[in-house]
């Protein structure tokens, strides 16, 4: 007899007999049934379907407020000021927590379905997290609002396979590299990849620098926005907004680029679009083709904007910076996002350190 046990009971035929059975236990007893012949069943899920008619009945509760309606209220009370975070939420609830979870209740929204659902998208590991994580603030909004009770988060459960691992790795440039890029860069490009290489600048904060950020006399530049999607918004940590030293050499790139273009006044962006009359900068996605473009006739192979960030790290390493200051210079919140290893910094390490980066890219004469 072959058997096909649920939660729920046992479908089995018996050959003997030629009728299928279903096994099942009731109040501590076993208990079976005849379900019909091989002619009358031909299947086993047309046995399945039988023996469902059964089976005691679960009581119905009520659903409770659904994932869509929770989302609505989430959207309208908890989401992430920043705009660029709040994009990101906006397409993973829209692409895929929707479609999936939408219309059931938030209750569920359980570990083994989140997890064995997210194993099956085809996205990257860090995307399934991002997922994740969207999902985990949804459950701390319900709890919060006493749609269900206020226990453990049961997204903490999930696991996300691959979650520290990177399906690309970063690309950096070497010196000679990045000599031949720029070289294929023009203007106003060329100074944006010199400020993201020897700035470690990322190019939403490149794009969002104004001239009223440079300080001339005391060679500071500060990073105070980034602009998303030609939207000005926040830095991405507190740790971000920052007064830089800036180097001699690029400060004279800076000059040059100043008295080149025709948006120079304090409140006007230094990488101001001419096609947008200067009321907004240079879009990512003119500035990413254009680096494209240079990357292919410099034939370094295909490279990103945050290349240049990228690079920045692995100069620093190549200059003996110490890893202290390269915390301070990347501006990450945590040391362990530059390295597992802490130190105390000086403030002239971080010139120093900034003035032979610039070497590097920008040959004295």
């Amino acid at each position: 007899m072959r058997r096909v046990r649920h939660s729920t009971g046992s479908v089995l035929f018996d050959k003997g007999r030629g009728t299928w059975r279903f096994l099942q236990w009731v109040d501590g007893k076993r208990r079976s049934q005849t379900l019909g012949t091989k002619q009358e069943l031909p299947t086993k899920a047309a046995a399945w379907k039988s023996a469902s008619t059964l089976m005691p009945k679960k009581p119905k509760h009520a659903i409770g407020i659904t994932v869509s309606s929770l989302v609505e209220v989430y959207r309208a009370e908890r989401m992430p000021q920043r705009f660029s975070t709040r994009y990101s939420y906006d397409q993973w609830l829209t692409n895929h927590i929707l479609p999936h979870w939408g219309e059931g209740s938030i209750s569920d929204v359980q570990p083994r379905p989140v997890e064995l659902w997210l194993h099956s998208l085809t996205l990257s590991p860090k995307s399934r997290v991002h997922i994740r994580g969207v999902l985990h603030q949804l459950w701390e909004f319900a709890m919060w609002r006493g749609d269900v009770p206020a226990e453990r988060n049961p997204m903490t459960l999930v696991t996300v396979r691959g979650a520290t691992k990177r399906t690309n790795a970063p690309r950096s440039l070497t010196f000679e590299e990045f000599q031949k890029f720029v070289s294929e860069l023009p203007e106003p490009f060329r100074t944006m990849a010199l400020l993201c290489l020897c700035l470690g600048l990322r190019i939403s904060e490149c794009l969002a620098l104004k001239w009223a950020d440079i300080n001339w006399l005391a060679s500071k530049i500060s990073v105070e926005r980034a602009i998303v999607r030609q939207r000005v918004d926040d830095v991405k940590t507190a740790s971000s907004r920052k007064h830089l030293s800036i180097d001699g050499s690029l400060l004279d790139v800076l000059k040059t680029w100043k008295q080149t273009t025709q948006f120079s006044s304090p409140g006007d962006w230094v990488f101001a679009s001419p096609t947008r009359l200067g009321r907004l900068p240079w879009s990512y996605p003119r500035v990413w083709g254009v680096f494209q473009k240079a990357a292919e006739a410099a034939k370094v192979g295909k490279l990103a904007t945050h290349t240049m960030r990228h690079s920045y790290r692995s100069w620093l390493d190549a200059v003996g910076t110490p890893i202290a200051v390269q915390q301070k210079l990347m501006r990450h919140a945590d040391i362990r996002t530059t390295m597992n290893i802490y130190g105390d910094v000086v403030t002239n390490q971080e010139s120093e350190a900034h003035s032979k980066i610039v070497g590097l890219a920008l040959p004295r004469a």
